[in-house]
């Protein structure tokens, strides 16, 4: 049972570090030029040209993925939640996107230097 268990936990945790091999930095930094992102967020992903503008370099990979869906479920016309963003801009921009479009360039935006972080 015991050899079992570390079979299935070494799988697991094979397959883990396989999915988070699997983004390609160099796709998404082509993402992020490719759709200008820069013209907002800067092109260091962090010196945005308005405050009102999030960081993105070093931003949590899941926050941003989740965000980018988000606001792919907003340009469906469903009502605002915690689910759905709507802003006509990002709309724009992420319903173009494929998943593995968001893959890359999250993965990409999270492996950029920041002070994003927790600092001890």
């Amino acid at each position: 049972m015991k050899r079992y268990f570390l079979a299935c936990a070494g799988a697991a945790l094979l397959a883990s570090f396989s999915l988070a091999q699997a983004a390609d930095l160099d796709a998404g930094k082509a993402v992020f030029q490719k759709f200008n992102c820069a013209s907002c967020h800067g092109a260091d992903a962090k010196t945005s040209v308005d405050p009102a503008y999030p960081v993105l370099a070093g931003q949590h990979e899941d926050y941003l993925r989740h965000a980018l869906k988000a606001y792919q479920r907003g340009q469906s016309g469903a009502a605002a939640s915690a689910n759905i963003r709507k802003n006509p801009v990002m709309g724009a921009f992420a319903v173009q996107l494929s998943p593995d479009d968001i893959d890359n360039v999250t993965a990409w935006l999270a492996s950029l230097p920041s002070d994003l972080g927790v600092r001890k």
